[in-house]
């Protein structure tokens, strides 16, 4: 992947998180891009209203298949866990076949932290901080609500 490319992704994923911003409760609103392994658009995804679904969730759904060997472009990490149960975003990235991740910052929500290495121990590839100063200003707001 080149890196004009990732950069590209990743503003269409600013751009999706920004969508539901302010309307998805104590959530943030995130965005998610997925590609095939050919560098393909083929599922989109942003945090829904209220905060469920999450945003990797509805792009892996409209994706299906065409995921496997492909890059998933986040907004933010992709969620070790769910307060409410369910399979996890990093799971369910895993379980997808994703071989890539473009993260633009971490989660620093404690039940959410850690989906980056969980990824990682995995064995895919994870690049974080792709746009990152877009990012903190988009979760500014869920940051200082976390600490």
């Amino acid at each position: 992947m080149s890196r004009r490319r990732d950069r590209r992704m990743m503003g269409r994923a600013l751009a999706l998180a920004r969508l539901n911003q302010d309307m998805t409760g104590v959530n943030p609103s995130v965005g998610c891009v997925i590609l095939d392994p050919d560098g393909h658009i083929v599922g989109e995804g942003v945090t829904g209203i209220g905060g469920r679904p999450h945003a990797e969730e509805i792009a892996l759904d409209i994706a299906g298949s065409a995921a496997d060997g492909g890059t998933a472009y986040v907004t933010l990490e992709p969620c070790r866990e769910r307060s409410q149960g369910g399979r996890s975003c990093s799971t369910r990235l895993m379980d997808a076949g994703i071989a890539r991740v473009v993260c633009s910052v971490l989660d620093p929500h404690p039940v959410a932290n850690g989906g980056i290495l969980r990824l990682r121990d995995a064995g895919i590839r994870v690049d974080v901080g792709l746009r990152r100063h877009d990012a903190a200003r988009l979760y500014g707001a869920f940051f200082a609500s976390i600490t």
